[in-house]
C-alpha cells in the first residue's frame, strides 16, 4: 500500500508521525480542504505527466491550472497526464493520493511556483486519505525537487 511506502519514508524523518489519515475521502483538492478545515490553495496537488517517455510529477498548489504554452515552454512538449494506470504502474501511487514521496526511481519531481506564496502547504501522502502539513522548505528536502517550475496560471 502506498501510504506505507510513503509512512516508511517519513519514518526515516522522524516524521511518520506528522502524516495524517482521514475518515473521509481527500482525493481531490475540496475534498482535502474539507477534511483539513482549510483553504483549497494550500493543498499541495501532484499532477503526473509524460515528458519524452518519462514520468515526472508537478507539485502545484490547489487553485493553480496547468498553463499549457508555459508547460511547453518549460519541457518542450505539450502537456500530457498520465492515464490511472500508468499513475500507478509509472509513480507507484494512485490517483488521489498521488504525492512527491516515496516514488519510484527516475521520477523527476518539480514544484510550481503557485506554491511560494504559503508558508506551509498539504500534499498526499499515498492514499486518497490522507496528508501532511510541510513548510516549503521542507516540501523541497523530502521531495527530492528537480527545480522550481512557472508552468501554472489562474492563481491569486
Amino acid at each position: 500500500m502506498a501510504i506505507e511506502k510513503v509512512k516508511a519514508y517519513f519514518e526515516k524523518y522522524n516524521l511518520a508521525d506528522r502524516v495524517q489519515e482521514f475518515e473521509v475521502s481527500s482525493a481531490t483538492v475540496e475534498l482535502a480542504a474539507a477534511a483539513l478545515n482549510c483553504e483549497p490553495k494550500r493543498i499541495a496537488k501532484t499532477l503526473s505527466f509524460m515528458v519524452g517517455g518519462q514520468a515526472i510529477l508537478v507539485v502545484t498548489a490547489g487553485d493553480a491550472k496547468i498553463d499549457n504554452a508555459k508547460y511547453k515552454a518549460q519541457f518542450g512538449t505539450k502537456a500530457k497526464m498520465l492515464t490511472s494506470d500508468e499513475v500507478v504502474d509509472l509513480i507507484g501511487h494512485a490517483i488521489g493520493g498521488v504525492c512527491p514521496f516515496a516514488v519510484k526511481e527516475g521520477v523527476a519531481v518539480y514544484l510550481d511556483e503557485s506554491l511560494k506564496r504559503f508558508e506551509t502547504v498539504f500534499p498526499a501522502c499515498g492514499s486518497s486519505n490522507s496528508a501532511i502539513e510541510l513548510t516549503i522548505e521542507k516540501l523541497e528536502k523530502y521531495s527530492n525537487y528537480s527545480a522550481w517550475v512557472d508552468v501554472g496560471k489562474c492563481w491569486n
